[in-house]
């Protein structure tokens, strides 16, 4: 079972999308300056991506986003569903939001743009109420 955590908030922050399962969890910190493939934990990392909404030119935007690898683990078990998991994601656990005006926007469209900065991240629970929680088998 795999587990894809995506911020709903930020359409682009598919990029992020090297929060992967595995290793241990760990409390918040910020990413090493050093070598990130052997980070494990859940850190607030600088990341840009380029800010865009229909009839708006494109803003990049650079902010602090969650980065890390968070423990996942799972067994067999003989009752339904035959498997117990232990899934953590790296999420924002507190954020505060930005907004920014996008270039070039046709007559009547609104070129407000609001998005997430990462004050804090953590391990924890993939919430679908404000994260975009993807599973596969």
């Amino acid at each position: 079972l795999a587990v894809l955590h995506l911020s709903p908030l930020t359409l682009c922050c598919v990029g992020l999308s090297v929060w992967l399962c595995g290793g241990h969890g760990g409390g918040p910190s910020e990413a090493p300056a050093g070598n990130l493939q052997s980070f494990v934990g859940c850190a607030v990392r600088e990341f840009t991506f380029l800010a865009r909404k229909p009839g708006c030119g494109g803003l990049q935007i650079t902010t602090d986003a969650c980065w890390g690898r968070c423990e996942t683990w799972e067994k067999p078990v003989l009752d339904p569903p035959f498997i117990e998991s232990y899934q953590r994601v790296c999420t924002y656990n507190q954020t505060q939001f930005v907004t920014v005006q996008l270039p070039n926007c046709t007559a009547g469209m609104d070129p407000h743009y609001t998005y997430p900065v990462a004050l804090r991240c953590d391990c924890g629970v993939c919430m679908t109420s404000t994260t975009e929680c993807i599973t596969s088998v």
